[in-house]
């Protein structure tokens, strides 16, 4: 039977409660959701700017997958959360040329994308991610 281990890396933020950046058991990785958060001061970035936001996000997402052995390439699914509808068009444009300029394969990751709230006012967008090892 396969070990659960810890994914970690100083090039996405530390986790600020009890949970792990990344999990992976066997060729499986899940990455917990990750905002818009510099990994070396732990500030959240680009206040208002959901399309600076998506980026530093997914480059957080991209930064623990590798750490657990994958390449994007490996990412089958990422969930995005939105606090406001209206952003969707924004975040949509800089998440298909950040996902397009990463995904070397042409084929992309699925999606779903929530509206919600989340945990800090200054946080437009969260997402986490599912990849699989080939």
């Amino acid at each position: 039977m396969t070990a659960k281990t810890r994914v970690s890396t100083d090039a996405a933020p530390a986790p600020a409660h009890t949970f792990s950046q990344g999990v992976r058991k066997g060729p499986i990785v899940q990455v917990s959701g990750q905002g818009p958060v510099d990994p070396q001061t732990n500030e959240y970035l680009f206040p208002g700017d959901v399309a600076a936001q998506t980026t530093r996000t997914l480059e957080n997402v991209k930064a623990i997958v590798e750490a657990s052995g994958a390449t994007f390439d490996d990412v089958v699914m990422l969930r995005v959360y939105l606090t406001k509808r209206e952003d969707f068009p924004v975040m949509n444009e800089a998440y298909g040329a950040f996902v397009t300029a990463h995904t070397s394969s042409g084929v992309l990751p699925s999606r779903t994308t929530v509206f919600t709230g989340l945990p800090r006012e200054e946080m437009l967008v969260e997402i986490d991610g599912l990849a699989v090892i080939a």
